[in-house]
């Protein structure tokens, strides 16, 4: 079997707390994947089209994966994520929600944008490494990834 291509995964989260968990149980889960992130849906948008600071593709690889928080300000995950699955050029990078939302509204209306799996943050640290560890088997080991676009 054929190893893996690595995955920058995007982690968006207004949290710095939560971001900074999210990379310590990638480190726990030695997850050898990049791990970038952006504080909020407007920012993500900008990663995803290099606009702004992320005009440089250096500094803003794609992603192959995004991890979507949904209450960010500025422009929320929803919004973020029904923008980036209407667009053709984005609309194939898998997004997963991981937010501290139960509600079952956000939850279908998630799915109805596109997204491809809901995960409510864990409340422990051992839970989130947990939650690293299976994404990091599904997304990253199992599922074949859509390829990057080819440049124009």
């Amino acid at each position: 079997m054929e190893p893996k291509r690595a995955v920058t995964i995007l982690m968006a989260d207004d949290d710095p707390d939560d971001r900074d968990f999210a990379l310590s149980a990638m480190r726990e889960s030695r997850l050898a994947n990049e791990l970038r992130f952006v504080e909020d849906g407007e920012e993500l948008i900008n990663y995803l089209r290099r606009s702004g600071r992320y005009a440089n593709p250096k500094d803003s690889p794609r992603p192959g994966l995004i991890l979507l928080d949904l209450n960010m300000p500025r422009k929320d995950g929803r919004e973020a994520l029904r923008e980036i699955k209407s667009d053709p050029a984005l609309k194939n990078i898998p997004i997963v929600v991981l937010t501290t939302s139960k509600a079952e509204e956000d939850i279908l209306r998630s799915y109805n944008l596109g997204a491809n799996c809901f995960i409510t943050k864990p409340v422990t640290f051992d839970g989130l490494v947990e939650v690293v560890k299976v994404l990091n088997q599904h997304w990253l080991q199992i599922v074949e990834l859509p390829p990057e676009p080819s440049p124009e």
